[in-house]
């Protein structure tokens, strides 16, 4: 299986920077090494508890950082990841900036909206 990379922009207020992303669709949350969360500044406003492939169960801080992609550029919420963390681009970050990831052709193309009213016969 072949990995997807991206090079977005991250920032929080003043601060900014390049960041070369995995893209896994399968990932629920963005996850940011620690050197780049830390030279953004951002701030843990929770914790939250995640499972791995091996079943090891993990703590991970949770922010929120603007992330900008080929023009498009929206607030997300990301993890702070730690020392050896690799930059992950996950399915809510995806949705937000109305993202999908084609697995064909491995490229973020924009995803259909849909906004309808729930109807009951």
């Amino acid at each position: 299986m072949e990995i997807t990379r991206i090079v977005a922009k991250v920032g929080k207020g003043k601060n900014s920077s390049e960041v070369y992303f995995i893209v896994d669709s399968g990932a629920v949350y963005s996850l940011l090494p620690e050197e780049i969360w830390k030279k953004l500044k951002l701030k843990p406003v929770s914790e939250m508890k995640f499972s791995l492939a091996d079943g090891t169960i993990i703590k991970r801080k949770v922010s929120e950082a603007r992330i900008e992609y080929k023009g498009i550029g929206r607030t997300s919420p990301v993890l702070l990841g730690e020392k050896n963390d690799d930059a992950l681009l996950g399915a809510v970050t995806l949705e937000t900036m109305g993202l999908m990831l084609n697995p064909f052709s491995r490229e973020l193309l924009p995803m259909k909206m849909l906004l309808a009213p729930l109807r009951f016969v």
